[in-house]
């Protein structure tokens, strides 16, 4: 299989801004994002969710364009706008057509750069949030991951909600979004990257046109890690037909260097339909439709943790059959077979998502945040064939420990009862 050299350009600028950009002369898109190294984890507790209002705000119309402006500029060239915030980052990206890198970075940079953030804009904004915030709430799927996440991550800003809180959006005004867009958006804190049928030095000259203006600053941001709180926690919501559950242990950082074990212990356990989780507790058992297992890494934590959805009177059983899939992975080591067919399923899904110019453009943006260099795909490959079945038994030995596991369930839970006892693993 031959693969080809990826075309990757990096160069900072004097004020310490990034630019990133991977040539691809097979397309006619190019992709182009604005990302902040800052996001959800690196706020005060009383102005949680900031970052995700700062993201919408930027939106609503900048010193040269209106918000209606924004939206015609860029559906009068075919592009495909979008934003997004995380717990590590914001993105603000654009899609089109090569000849129109030009116009989409005009309007990207223009939103980034010169936000008006009108006051009364910003109380309209407050509302919509609000409605996002309760739509979320009417999610029990998301809504049991947000639990989780708040008593696995207790106390520190990495387990509160990327939205923020009621409480917390209410009291978002003209001063406190200024100050705290004034903070994020530093030029040590940006990253540029493209992707596509762009030339590197001709973009350059582009953002640095746009950018260079900036001055250089240092934001201190990048919060402490956290302790993590394994717990069990049950959540009773009467008007849910079924109990949410959400079952997790620590993991690795994002950049540890058994990453790549810990993706295919995930697939193993629960990426798929070929997975174990999927095989057993759908398949065999029929106790859930919905059921996977999810690796979530950040800069200084992570977490492994599996979801599913059934009913009360299939709560402990599938808890017990989660567990013991746990301790499965621990004493036996996988065989060669479904190693080999996870290993697949990961290269499969790794290519797959590198085939558009907005991933490759985001994969940029995330190798330069967290690592000190880029990883082409064969130097990927050869990592993810380098796994042995010791490497998983031994690396789920090291996440599944009885006394780590935490637990949440959500739903009518009408007498439920989860104990550390069930949990061993």
């Amino acid at each position: 299989m031959v693969q080809e050299t990826r075309n990757i350009r990096r160069q900072k600028l004097p004020n310490g801004l990034t630019i990133i950009t991977e040539q691809m002369q097979h397309i006619r898109s190019a992709s182009i994002g604005v990302w902040l190294q800052t996001g959800s984890r690196d706020e005060d507790a009383q102005w949680n969710g900031i970052s995700h209002f700062i993201e919408h705000m930027v939106f609503k119309g900048t010193k040269n364009r209106t918000a209606e402006e924004i939206a015609r500029q860029v559906d009068s060239i075919g592009g495909n706008m979008d934003a997004f915030t995380a717990k590590e980052c914001i993105c603000f990206n654009v899609k089109v057509l090569d000849e129109h890198v030009p116009t989409a970075l005009d309007i990207l940079s223009d939103l980034v750069l010169n936000p008006v953030f009108d006051a009364s804009d910003i109380a309209r904004e407050r509302g919509v949030i609000m409605e996002e915030i309760k739509m979320d709430e009417d999610n029990p799927d998301y809504l049991v991951h947000e639990i989780f996440t708040q008593n696995f991550w207790k106390d520190h800003p990495l387990g509160k909600p990327i939205l923020g809180t009621k409480e917390t959006v209410k009291r978002f005004e003209r001063d406190s979004v200024v100050e705290a867009y004034t903070h994020r958006f530093a030029p040590s804190n940006i990253i540029v990257s493209a992707a596509g049928n762009l030339d590197h030095d001709r973009f350059v000259e582009l953002v640095t046109g746009k950018f260079e203006h900036m001055k250089p600053m240092s934001n201190g941001f990048h919060s402490s890690a956290p302790k993590i709180i394994s717990r069990i926690t049950l959540r009773n919501k009467k008007a849910l037909e079924q109990v949410q559950l959400c079952i997790g242990v620590p993991a690795h950082p994002i950049a540890h260097e058994k990453r790549h074990a810990g993706y295919i212990l995930n697939t193993v356990l629960g990426g798929g339909m070929s997975s174990r989780l999927f095989q057993n507790i759908r398949e065999r058992q029929g106790l859930a439709y919905s059921i996977y297992s999810d690796l979530n890494p950040y800069r200084d934590t992570g977490c492994l943790a599996v979801y599913a959805g059934t009913s009360l009177a299939s709560a402990s059983k599938v808890v017990q059959s989660v567990v013991s899939e746990f301790r499965r992975l621990k004493s036996e080591p996988v065989p060669e077979e479904e190693l080999r067919r996870s290993k697949a399923q990961l290269k499969g899904s790794l290519m797959l998502s590198l085939e558009s110019s907005t991933s490759r453009m985001s994969n940029l943006a995330r190798q330069e945040m967290y690592f000190d260099r880029f990883y082409d795909l064969d130097e990927l490959i050869a990592r993810i064939e380098a796994v042995t079945a010791e490497d998983l038994t031994s690396l789920a030995n090291e996440f599944f420990k009885t006394e780590t596991v935490a637990v949440t369930a959500l739903g009518n839970l009408n007498g439920l009862k989860l104990t550390r006892d069930q949990l061993a693993c």
